[in-house]
């Protein structure tokens, strides 16, 4: 059983950023848990330039057999890939015999919310 949780803000239905920017408050400790979890899936390289590579693909979506040539086995993609979307980094969809990955709009939100600057008040 995963011990990793997704963040609450990626629920589809949840829209509103995890936390304020870094730079408002300093964090409470549920609010750096819940980034924590999502840096910590970033922290990895081969899992940034999977998420990078998902993130820029044409038309938001790509699927595991266009970015898999990070320079790793395919099972270890595999495992890196589910470590994202436990994360809530990242959705799927199987299509036949191929599984497509897209970052959800709410995620680049998210990130972009956190580490942007507060606004002047």
């Amino acid at each position: 059983m995963p011990t990793t949780k997704a963040l609450p803000l990626l629920e589809p239905e949840a829209m509103a950023p995890c936390c304020p920017p870094l730079t408002e408050r300093p964090l409470t400790a549920a609010e750096a848990e819940r980034a924590a979890v999502m840096f910590k899936a970033l922290g990895d390289p081969v899992r940034l330039r999977l998420f990078s590579a998902i993130a820029s693909h044409e038309g938001g979506e790509a699927c595991v057999c266009d970015i898999s040539d990070v320079g790793v086995s395919q099972p270890t993609v595999s495992h890196h890939l589910k470590k994202l979307k436990d994360a809530g980094l990242l959705s799927s969809e199987r299509r036949g015999t191929w599984v497509y990955y897209r970052v959800e709009p709410a995620v680049l939100a998210a990130m972009g919310q956190l580490l942007t600057r507060a606004a002047s008040v």
